[in-house]
């Protein structure tokens, strides 16, 4: 008897797994007027899939990356060419622009990171703001242009966060309050 249950429990599997491969052949298997629509189906699951975005390298008629970097309410305007690591703003050399060596440091930020340091020559004009958001408009217009001139040194770039424009601006007045959010005196007495 032992023989016959264990049989029978094959002959049990067998037929299972027939039926489940019957079973995927049917729902695989086109139906009438589906026959184009599989295809397609297949094609857009592969389409799905977002294919990595390519750069190219972006230069004007002299063989310069230019780039426009922002914050707070400064604007710097940034042109990048092969030369010897000078850095020029305004017309003038940038440690006399930028007297402090905080503000020297974040525009060397981002060269530094890609490890470029000595291998471009930096022209850059800048308006509005204050000197630090001027050094920080400078700086992210500078790793702009390094990713035009570049398109490699993306990666690095974007994990230092030097691509990222800061957003923090100052917070208008509105009416009815001292400053932004300051109240007015409530009356004492």
């Amino acid at each position: 008897m032992g023989d016959k249950e264990i049989k029978s429990l094959e002959e049990l599997g067998k037929a299972t797994a027939a039926a489940e491969t019957a079973t995927k052949a049917d729902a695989q298997a086109p139906v009438e007027g589906e026959a184009e629509a599989a295809p397609a189906e297949e094609a857009a699951t592969k389409s799905d899939e977002p294919a990595a975005p390519v750069y190219v390298q972006k230069l004007d008629a002299q063989g310069r990356a230019y780039a426009t970097g922002k914050r707070k309410n400064a604007i710097a305007r940034v042109w990048i060419k092969p030369g010897n690591g000078k850095i020029t703003v305004n017309g003038r050399e940038f440690k006399t622009y930028f007297a402090r060596p905080v503000l020297q440091l974040v525009i060397h930020q981002p060269i530094l990171a890609a490890e470029r340091k000595d291998q471009y020559d930096i022209v850059c004009t800048v308006k509005g703001g204050g000197l630090s958001g001027q050094a920080g408009a400078v700086r992210h217009g500078v790793s702009k242009a390094l990713t035009y001139f570049e398109p490699d040194l993306r990666g690095v770039l974007k994990k230092g966060g030097f691509l990222t424009r800061d957003s923090r601006v100052v917070e208008r007045k509105k009416y009815g309050k001292a400053k932004a959010r300051k109240s007015f005196q409530f009356s004492k007495r």
